[in-house]
């Protein structure tokens, strides 16, 4: 008899057909994987007994993640296969869901062609009734995951399957559930091939301080009974310990054979917890279709939190509290070294879970929706997202964007019930006005109630964008808020730490990128993280609490490394403040200090970046970032001295004289300390220690789990060298697949595999992490690492059985709570006034002079070009003493403007402008009560890059007026948009 690797799912069932049990089965498990295209691999009889045995989720190129650059990730054909029996097929529905495949797939159940899925992104599911059979099964799928993939009806490209941003992991790359229900049941939310929606669940009436809110449940349900069936809608919500905080019921409802309807109900949930930032509080929702006695007959299951939103005045609410957008641009793909996104849930949680940590309150994914693993993992961890269906740089049209369209809408059903969903995005560039309104009526159909907000990046001057913003620079808004979709994408590998220590790295040294210098793209650990601290202070200084056009912060590109477009050393993308094994560079702690907050720090912290271990007789300068107003620094003991502040968290030490022992930051607030951060020199390397993270669920033998493991090079202490980049070897015994870490040699003869897979690689700074993979066999799985001059290390790890049809770590795996409920405080203080404008003249051009103050920044007014005619007045709402004026001046990147100021008649400033992001403060030392104020052109501007490249990766500038230039021979002021303020500020560097 021949041995047929199958999965037997049993399914017990009672005679009464109202009685049968929905159930949703992992069916991840019992895979067969071959690499090419076998046409009759559709038929039952096919064999393939000698295909790769594999887990799902599982990309047949997963092993390039990192070892080669994006665009040449391969693809091809690969066919899935998997055997299965079922033991009762009578009244009821069997469906299958696929999370996504990538790109393109065809179905086959026992020889039938059951459906396709083209679009790469996002889930399908298919009616497997039909042609499913009382005892063996076989499941084929065939995916083509070419690059260049066309839509078979139209012959029209996807435009997200994109070769700089969309990593290219092909096969069945995300998880797999089978669906029992009763002939009569509620829909699953896949529209594309089922047309149907599924379960809406959403709150109204929030009552934050009274703790409460209605709670509403909406199911469309279908009968495919032949006879006509009655039932009454009922809804259970569960806190997160289990137990029944609301039940309550809706009508009775009569369905014809073959009807399909909605149904509804809804009640008040009393003291509940509000799903926040860094608290993922989460209800089980249970909506029940039951006989009139009250005996179930369809049962779903939905894992929820609910929050209240709001948008508007330039800003964010959460829970009724302003916050402002601190966060990350990750790529969707989120992929790891070796493995790509074959990776568990609990995973995606400790990946997640770090952004958060980091202080991060956002993560916008890019180009493309995230895996529904990602999403619910968010909702865990706390972390707000914005989703975006599936787009690249530019705005299209025809069949293409009727492709985005749908990709939307399909995203919005399958994602609606996930409360860490705050926006939806439209496209990774601005689109029309009448593409945004067709956008928010697809919202407005299948999600009217989320509180979530619709937008796309840019859409400065489009109105019906309830949220927007640029992709580098800031911009200030009074309406609907504004926040940088992709900011600071300089780069630099976590094993470099300055200039003075081993490997040595001078800062920007590197390879040429489009045959220019690209100093951005290959820093230090301690000049990144200095950037990234400069950069955020442009946001920072435009905060709620400023005035009344305000910017709502941004996320910066990207959190942990990626293998996509790069213009560094390494062939992945370095932005990241982790590298790509999730290991933190200096900038993540950074953030740490100046993100601890809604919009302003509410907890003190201080971080001093670098290490301590340098060669007698090294000077260096030291960097230290803080929320105190002063920091002095201690060596041993003694002081030496307060840093220069700059930048609002920088504190810069020039001249520090290395010696050995113990460096001390203190941080001081009008002179009382409130936080301290120590480095101590560690000791000669002494042993290798090794560090386990696990599933919190337990190691798994499904094939599919994995295990990390730190290696450090340490002191005898226990204090990790900072400087040793030593090879360590592994050797494996036992239950696991190797899977490996990721390196660059420091010869820098190893860049092209990066060590991918490899059982020898460096440590970097000390320590590196590996990957091992469960099999599906329960056992003993020990590691061995060994290194020239240390005595070898073990570390046993056990992983054990699991009931992997039964196992869905999305309704098991536990919140992240950790930074509490909501608080009922204020977020930020008011430090400045906004004064209206009521009126302006101007030397000329005097038609267009409003545009200058019109809260629209693709709108500008600017002189005629002679110098005598270069000024503009405003008249004021009313006599103020202005102490601060925030101008955003065409070419703001590179031009200084040499400008005087005067307030009724009298000169208040004169001085060169300076370039910034976006907004240049002048600051009025001696405010002048006035209601009027002119604004003079001294004389030409002079232009100096003070910016990296900033261009589009499909070509153009990153904005309309950022680098234009003054007509040859004539002195233009040229005016985006300009605030007159006033008001005291304390504790600030402005």
């Amino acid at each position: 008899m021949k041995k047929i690797y199958s999965l037997f799912i049993v399914l017990l069932l009672s005679g009464n057909i109202s009685a049968i049990e929905r159930e949703k089965l992992n069916f991840n498990g019992g895979w067969l994987m071959q690499v090419g295209d076998f046409p009759e691999a559709q038929s039952v009889t096919y064999k393939d007994k000698n295909w790769k045995k594999v887990t799902l989720p599982y990309a047949f190129n997963r092993q390039e993640a990192f070892r080669v650059s994006i665009e040449n990730l391969s693809d091809t054909i690969i066919w899935y296969r998997k055997h299965f029996t079922i033991n009762e097929i009578q009244n009821r529905k069997y469906f299958i869901e696929f999370e996504g495949v990538r790109f393109a797939a065809d179905f086959y159940l026992n020889g039938h062609h059951i459906g396709l899925s083209e679009n790469g992104v996002m889930a399908s599911g298919y009616d497997l009734t039909p042609f499913i059979k009382k005892g063996k099964n076989v499941l084929a799928v065939r995916v083509d995951n070419d690059w260049n993939y066309h839509e078979r009806a139209t012959n029209q490209r996807y435009q997200w399957n994109d070769k700089n941003f969309n990593a290219n992991y092909g096969g069945i790359t995300k998880n797999v559930w089978l669906h029992q229900t009763d002939l009569l049941y509620q829909t699953l939310p896949l529209y594309s091939n089922l047309g149907t929606t599924g379960v809406y669940v959403y709150g109204t009436d929030y009552d934050t301080a009274g703790k409460q809110v209605t709670v509403h449940a909406e199911s469309q349900v279908r009968n495919e009974d032949s006879q006509a069936r009655t039932f009454v809608y009922a809804c259970k919500v569960l806190d997160a310990n289990g137990k029944e905080v609301a039940h309550f019921k809706g009508k009775k409802y009569t369905l014809q054979p073959g009807e399909t309807t909605s149904v509804n109900a809804k009640g008040v949930l009393h003291h509940a917890h509000f799903w926040s930032w860094g608290y993922g509080y989460l209800y089980t929702v249970k909506t029940i279709l039951q006989n009139e006695d009250g005996s179930p007959i369809d049962e779903n299951i939905i894992r929820t939190g609910f929050r209240k939103t709001q948008f508007g005045e330039g800003k964010i609410w959460l829970n009724d509290r302003c916050m402002m957008v601190h966060g990350y641009a990750q790529r969707t793909s989120n992929e790891w070294p070796g493995v790509g996104i074959d990776i568990p849930a609990w995973l995606s949680d400790y990946s997640n879970r770090l952004m958060v940590e980091s202080g991060g309150n956002v993560v916008r994914w890019m180009h493309v929706t995230p895996s529904k693993q990602d999403v619910e993992s968010c909702d865990r961890v706390g972390l707000i997202q914005a989703m975006p269906a599936g787009d690249a740089e530019k705005d299209v049209t025809g069949r293409r964007w009727e492709q985005r369209k749908l990709l939307m809408r399909d995203a919005i059903i399958y994602n609606r019930n996930n409360p860490s969903i705050l926006f939806y995005e439209g496209g990774n560039e601005s689109i029309s006005r009448e593409h945004m309104i067709e956008l928010r009526q697809i919202r407005d159909t299948y999600d009217p109630n989320g509180g979530r907000a619709i937008g796309s990046r840019e859409m400065l001057d489009i109105a019906e964008a309830e949220y927007g913003g640029e992709m580098l620079y800031i911009n200030k808004s009074a309406t609907h808020p504004m926040w940088s979709m992709e900011y600071h994408r300089d780069e630099g590998l976590r094993k470099y730490w300055d200039d003075e220590s081993y490997p040595y790295h001078k800062e920007g040294d590197g390879p040429l990128y489009r045959g220019k210098p690209a100093l951005e793209y290959n820093h230090n650990m301690d000049s990144l993280a200095v950037s990234m601290v400069k950069r955020w202070y442009e946001y920072f200084i435009e905060r709620p609490g400023t005035g009344k056009r305000v910017s709502s912060g941004g996320v910066k590109i990207i959190f942990s490394d990626t293998n996509t477009h790069h213009r560094g050393e390494a062939n992945y993308r370095t932005s990241g403040v982790t590298d790509a094994m999730r290991i933190p560079k200096d900038s993540y702690f950074a953030h740490q200090v100046m993100w601890n907050g809604w919009v302003t720090p509410e907890q003190n912290g201080t971080y001093i970046i670098g290490h301590w271990n340098y060669p007698a007789g090294t000077v260096k300068t030291e960097y230290v970032v803080s929320t105190g107003d002063e920091v002095e620094l201690f060596l041993n003991g003694k002081s030496l001295g307060r840093g220069k502040r700059s930048d609002e968290y920088l504190f810069t030490f020039q001249g520090v004289h290395y010696e050995a022992g113990k460096l001390e930051a203190v941080s001081y607030i009008k002179g009382k300390e409130v936080s301290r951060y120590t480095l101590e020199t560690a000791g000669k390397p002494d042993h290798i220690k090794l560090t386990p993270i696990l599933n919190p669920l337990g190691f798994k033998a499904d094939g599919a789990d994995v295990a990390l493991v730190d290696v450090e090079i340490v002191d005898a202490q226990g204090h990790r060298c900072p400087l040793d980049n030593r090879m360590i070897t592994f050797t494996q015994k036992g239950e696991g697949e190797w899977i490996g870490g990721i390196a660059m040699s420091n010869n820098k003869q190893n860049t092209v595999d990066n060590f991918i897979n490899s059982m020898t690689l460096p440590v970097e700074c000390g320590i590196n992490r590996i990957m091992v993979r469960s099999t599906t066999k329960p056992g003993i799985l020990q590691l061995t690492a060994s290194a020239d001059g240390m005595q070898p290390v073990s570390l046993k790890l056990q992983t054990e059985s699991i009931d992997q049809q039964h196992y869905n770590p999305g309704l098991t795996l536990a919140s992240n709570l950790k930074r509490g409920e909501t608080p009922n405080t204020p977020s930020y203080t008011d430090i400045r006034q906004t004064v209206a404008i009521v009126g302006v003249e101007a030397g000329s051009n005097a038609a267009e002079a409003a545009l200058s103050y019109d809260d629209n920044e693709l709108t500008e007014w600017k002189s005629d070009g002679k110098l005598e005619n270069a000024w503009i007045t405003y008249q004021l709402e009313q006599p103020t003493a202005i102490d601060e004026i925030t101008l955003k001046l065409t070419g703001w990147r590179d031009k200084y403007y040499p400008l005087a100021i005067y307030a009724d008649g009298k000169e208040i400033w004169r001085g060169w402008t300076y370039p910034t992001l976006g907004y240049v403060h002048i600051n009025i030392d001696k405010p002048v009560s006035a209601k009027a104020i002119t604004i003079k052109m001294l004389g030409n501007t002079k232009t100096q890059k003070a910016t990296g490249d900033m261009a589009e990766l499909a070509g153009g500038k990153a904005d309309t007026f950022q680098e234009t230039p003054s007509a040859k021979g004539k002195t233009e002021l040229r005016i985006v948009d300009i605030d007159f303020l006033y008001g005291m500020v304390e504790n600030s560097t402005r």
